[in-house]
């Protein structure tokens, strides 16, 4: 018989259910950010997002009675560490109009892959031949997903990849710099440059760049358009969603080694295909689950052999 009270004060047990609920929660935020695309633009979702965003962390803070939780310490790397956030979602949302959704979490969830290559020129970290073949499969698996063989492929989709890198850059600098900052200023500083972004955004491509519609690009390449209120009531209710995401997986990271929790942040790959059956009837074609496929093994591989890489340096 399950124990669940003995479970509840195991703090790997509530780690692991706060990582899910948070993975599932921003799973699904992308499917509705995914499905009401062609009905506003990113710059304009990313302003009305964000601002709320801000206006909930100020009434947690309010609430938490600590307004210095919204600044940070160390301003230059969390401000780096924002715009990187910002290019993330600029290439994991722009594409789509276009790509499925599982296509986008599979292209994104090769940043495993970028921080591993990263970590030789920045940390001179040396690669075996596990972390070799795991580089060696995520690229084949990325492959499958690209599909560059096939008649249909685009430019597109090297966007979600391309998010990939910069989320990898982002976890880069949090691992050297923003260790030790609060959760709740890391999330109100990428709000705060969500919101310049789109404000910037909304007044380039209405004021400055006049551009001739194209169904693909409208999403990218126009500013401000007319909101149905179900979609304005749909990106605030994102804005609430992408919140209690973010805390539910910084709390998770805050009481569990990550190394421990970073092969079950693959989660979020079933939860994507999940949605994507369940808001628009769409399963991943065979290629593409292929690639998922070979990404999370990639992926796994390369935690397991940082998990042990941590474990033989705190034996020595």
């Amino acid at each position: 018989m399950i124990n669940f009270n003995k479970n509840l004060n195991d703090p790997n047990f509530m780690s692991l259910s706060y990582l899910l609920i948070g993975i599932f929660i921003l799973s699904y935020q992308d499917a509705l950010i995914k499905l009401i695309a062609d009905n506003t633009t990113f710059w304009q979702l990313q302003l009305i997002r964000s601002f709320f965003n801000i206006i909930f962390l100020i009434i947690i803070v309010i609430y938490l009675k600590n307004i210095k939780l919204l600044f940070p310490k160390n301003w230059k790397p969390v401000l780096l560490r924002g715009i990187m956030m910002v290019l993330c979602m600029f290439c994991f949302f722009s594409a789509s109009p276009i790509l499925t959704l599982s296509q986008m979490a599979a292209g994104l969830y090769t940043f495993p892959i970028f921080v591993t290559i990263m970590s030789i020129f920045i940390s001179k970290e040396m690669v075996g031949k596990y972390r070799f073949v795991a580089l060696l499969i995520g690229l084949i698996g990325s492959l499958f997903i690209l599909q560059p063989w096939e008649d249909t492929f685009n430019m597109y989709q090297f966007f979600p990849i391309l998010a990939g890198f910069f989320y990898a850059c982002n976890i880069i600098l949090i691992r050297k710099h923003c260790r030790n900052e609060s959760p709740i200023s890391l999330t109100f500083i990428v709000g705060i440059l969500f919101f310049v972004s789109g404000l910037l955004g909304v007044f380039f491509f209405e004021f400055v760049f006049n551009f001739n519609q194209n169904p693909n690009l409208n999403f990218i390449l126009q500013g401000w358009v007319d909101l149905f209120f179900t979609t304005f009531l749909l990106i605030i209710f994102c804005s609430i969603l992408n919140i209690f995401g973010n805390m539910s997986l910084a709390k998770a990271y805050q009481n569990a080694d990550s190394s421990w929790l970073a092969p079950l942040d693959y989660f979020y790959l079933v939860f994507a295909c999940f949605w994507s059956k369940v808001v628009f009837d769409v399963w991943p074609e065979n290629y593409d689950i292929v690639g998922v496929f070979l990404i999370t093994i990639s992926g796994l591989i390369i935690a397991y052999r940082e998990k042990a890489n941590n474990m033989n340096y705190l034996n020595e």
